[in-house]
């Protein structure tokens, strides 16, 4: 008997230790910045789009207004048991090109440099009211005036 209490403790703690270990925080990382190693090769005023993309590796996103620069993000996500994913960590690294797509600034920017942008859902209302498509279909049959065809 003394056999059976030990294993069933020992099947216990396991099982808590199972579940504790379930309970960890995980951590993934979206995205690529290049290195500071990498980016030592670009040079402000020499550089061009082409080079970059060479040197340092096609951007994740760049500018759609005039193609004004390159943006790398990387992002660190932390999920922890049911909770939902939150952000813990995220770099951006925008290089910007002058008219003739040479290099003309590397900026780098973080978390703490951004700012939450409330999205607004907006819905066109419609002025007929509610109005069925069966009832303006029949609406217009009364309307059609044989005057209208002949002049």
């Amino acid at each position: 008997m003394q056999g059976i209490g030990s294993t069933l403790r020992i099947g216990l703690g396991a099982l808590v230790f199972v579940a504790m270990a379930g309970c960890a925080a995980q951590y993934r990382t979206h995205g690529y910045v290049p290195t500071e190693d990498e980016l030592q090769q670009i040079v402000p005023g020499v550089d061009t789009r082409g080079t970059v993309e060479d040197l340092v590796g096609v951007p994740s996103t760049s500018g759609t207004l005039n193609e004004s620069g390159f943006y790398y993000v990387e992002s660190e996500m932390r999920t922890f048991a049911w909770r939902r994913p939150e952000v813990v960590d995220r770099e951006v690294l925008a290089i910007t090109f002058d008219t003739a797509g040479v290099v003309e600034n590397i900026e780098r920017y973080g978390l703490q440099d951004g700012q939450v942008v409330p999205l607004a859902r907006r819905v066109t209302e419609s002025g007929d009211g509610d109005l069925s498509f069966i009832r303006k279909l029949f609406g217009n049959i009364g309307g059609i005036n044989a005057a209208d065809f002949f002049n």
